[in-house]
């Protein structure tokens, strides 16, 4: 399964090249090879830190298999943990919320807000037992303008490394005084590739949204320039892409200039979560992998603090809803329908066409971290496409 020649269609140009055959999406242990090469690799997104505002404030998550909290600091930091207890492996925290400390249901053993371990009842007779070697395990977690990621390999690139020019292309959006205003989670019966490719063409919109964001007018863009870990499309028109035609919604962010003031883009930051920065605000699909065929989707909904401010804004902001809930719907009724597909015996590879670069892109990637023997990949000079739903 993992050797270069199995996927040698998929490795030519955009338009010589195959799909990834259909066991990328099924197999339990092409999955698991993702998970070790890729999931606790790479750096994973999730979500804003105005999530947790205030100290004790902190939430749970399992990511690609590994129990999280993740919570603030009386110091204002925001850390990430294992959500497993040093004694025997209990899992810790549950849900979210606010809390002093972290304390284990099973046998009480207490942890500061930094991961320290503060009481262990009990052990004062055990032999050579030092509180200071058993604190919660961390997780490398750093934030880019109030965006969090986390990533499980101690030795790789720092954040600012990883995500190289974004930050600069996505400036003018100025992230850092947006605030998320609402969240929602969907739990999908498909795989996670499965999700990012449609999430990252266009050529599905008029026929998966044809009553809905299909009747907004585009033109297909190549894929952007990229110096960093992620790629992307970026689609002139006028009118912000977070509402259906028609609707009316928000001024635009005083603060785009150059390309940021003329569209939209879409960007992949690799592996597996999407933004949409539009003229107004900015949305995210975050995926989280729970096997090879299940899918932990949110969408994350962002606007400028002035624009929340507004006397209109809770007049207007179901406006934005509606268009995201309507969407997505639609793309998580199409991909699972498209896993129910991979899953059959008869299933093969298909053929890209110039509306999906980042298909072509994506599977690549996957390819080049996966492969026993990585090669490089032959991506297409040119080609047409991209959506985050």
């Amino acid at each position: 399964m993992f050797s270069p020649t199995l996927y040698t269609a998929v490795r030519r140009p955009l338009l010589e090249a195959e799909t990834m055959p259909p066991w990328c999406y099924t197999s339990p242990d092409f999955y698991e090879r993702e998970v070790e090469r890729i999931f606790h690799r790479e750096w994973n997104f999730i979500g804003r830190a105005d999530r947790i505002p205030n100290p004790g404030d902190y939430f749970t998550l399992e990511f690609a298999g590994v129990p999280l909290v993740v919570v603030r600091g009386r110091d204002g930091a925001v850390r990430a943990f294992s959500n497993v207890c040093r004694h025997r492996g209990a899992r810790i925290m549950s849900g979210e919320g606010n809390a002093k400390s972290l304390r284990c249901p099973y046998h009480s053993w207490n942890y500061a807000l930094d991961g320290r371990l503060e009481r262990a009842p009990e052990m004062h007779d055990t032999r050579g037992f030092d509180p200071g070697d058993y604190g919660l395990k961390p997780v490398r977690l750093e934030t880019w303008s109030g965006f969090m990621f986390i990533n499980f390999d101690p030795d790789a690139v720092d954040l600012k490394a990883f995500l190289g020019d974004l930050p600069e292309v996505t400036a003018p959006y100025r992230f850092d005084t947006m605030t998320c205003v609402r969240r929602r989670e969907y739990d999908l019966a498909c795989n996670w590739k499965i999700y990012v490719e449609n999430a990252m063409e266009a050529y599905h919109v008029p026929s998966v949204h044809m009553q809905t964001i299909s009747r907004q007018k585009r033109v297909n863009n190549p894929p952007i320039p990229s110096a960093g870990g992620y790629c992307g499309i970026f689609t002139a028109h006028e009118g912000s892409r977070a509402i259906l035609p028609g609707e009316p919604g928000f001024p635009y962010i005083p603060t785009l200039s150059g390309r940021c003031a003329e569209g939209t883009y879409y960007i992949l930051i690799y592996p597996s979560t999407m933004f949409g920065c539009t003229l107004d605000c900015m949305w995210w699909l975050e995926l989280h992998p729970r096997g090879p065929e299940e899918t932990r989707l949110t969408v994350g909904s962002c606007f400028p603090d002035e624009t929340i401010a507004r006397d209109d804004f809770d007049a207007l902001i179901g406006n934005y809803y509606r268009r995201w809930e309507t969407s997505i719907m639609e793309d998580n009724v199409i991909s699972e329908q498209q896993q129910e597909g991979m899953r059959s015996p008869l299933a093969s590879p298909g053929r890209l066409s110039y509306l999906e670069p980042l298909v072509h892109t994506l599977g690549n990637w996957v390819l080049d971290r996966v492969l026993d023997q990585p090669q490089t990949s032959r991506l297409a000079d040119s080609g047409h496409g991209g959506s985050t739903g």
